[in-house]
C-alpha cells in the first residue's frame, strides 16, 4: 500500500474506526454521569474519571499523529496526514454520536470540546469547521510535500496563524477564562451564554489563510 490513494483510504479506514470508539466512549460517560443537556448536566467538579479522561484525549492525539506518521512519506507529510486524520475524526465523531443517540439534532447544539488546558465550549459548528481546514490544509500540505516541494512557514504565515489562533482559542474558552479568578470551582460551574461566532470566523479566517499559504509551499532547491 504504497500509493497516495492508498495510504490516504487506509488512514481515512483507521480514522473512521476510531471516531467510533471514542462516540462509543462518549455515550458511557453520558450514561455514567446521567448527561442529557451537556450545560446542565455535566459535572463542575473533577472526580477519579477526570484524569483518566484527560489522559485520553491526550492518547487519542497520539493514535492519530501515529497514524498520520505511518502513512506520510515526508515531515511534512506526516504533520499534514495527522491534521487530516484529526479533522476527518472530529467530524465522523459527530457522525456517529448522531447514529447512537441522535445527538447533536444541529450544528447550534452546545458541545463540551475539549477539557486542556480548560474547558473548551462551542456550538458543533465551530469545530466542524476547524475539523474541514485541518483536512484540506493537511492534505495539501501532505500532498506537496511528497511531490518535492518544501513545505517551511514564513514569518508571516507564523505571525498570522499565531494571531488567529489565540483569537479562536479565546471564543471557545472564554468562559472559563473569566472564571479563572474564581479559582477550579468556578471553572467547572463556568457555563456559556453566548458564543462569539464572528470573533470564532475571524480567528478561523486567519489560521486559514496561514495554512493554506504554508502548504502551498516552495519548489525545492536545486542545490541542495
Amino acid at each position: 500500500m504504497s500509493g497516495w490513494r492508498e495510504r490516504l483510504l487506509i488512514l481515512s479506514l483507521f480514522t473512521v474506526a476510531m471516531a467510533y470508539v471514542e462516540s462509543a466512549v462518549v455515550v458511557y460517560l453520558r450514561q455514567v454521569y446521567g448527561i442529557t443537556d451537556l450545560l446542565r448536566d455535566t459535572p463542575v467538579r473533577p472526580d477519579w474519571l477526570t484524569p483518566i479522561e484527560l489522559g485520553r484525549e491526550i492518547a487519542t492525539l497520539v493514535m492519530l499523529f501515529t497514524a498520520g506518521s505511518l502513512a506520510g512519506r515526508t515531515p511534512a507529510a506526516r504533520w499534514g496526514l495527522f491534521l487530516y486524520a484529526w479533522g476527518l475524526w472530529d467530524i465522523l465523531y459527530y457522525a456517529w454520536l448522531r447514529v447512537f443517540i441522535g445527538w447533536p439534532v444541529s450544528l447550534e447544539d452546545w458541545d463540551l470540546l475539549f477539557l486542556i488546558p480548560l474547558p473548551w465550549w462551542g456550538p458543533v459548528w465551530a469545530p466542524m469547521l476547524a475539523a474541514a481546514l485541518m483536512m484540506g490544509v493537511g492534505v495539501r500540505m501532505a500532498r506537496r510535500s511528497e511531490a518535492g516541494r518544501v513545505i517551511r512557514p514564513d514569518r508571516l504565515s507564523v505571525a498570522i496563524g499565531g494571531i488567529g489562533t489565540l483569537i479562536a482559542l479565546y471564543t471557545v474558552m472564554a468562559p472559563a477564562l473569566h472564571a479563572l479568578p474564581g479559582g477550579l470551582d468556578a471553572i467547572g460551574r463556568a457555563r456559556p451564554t453566548e458564543f462569539q461566532g464572528w470573533l470564532y470566523l475571524l480567528g478561523w479566517g486567519l489560521v486559514a489563510f496561514a495554512g493554506w499559504r504554508t502548504a502551498q509551499g516552495q519548489p525545492a532547491d536545486p542545490a541542495l
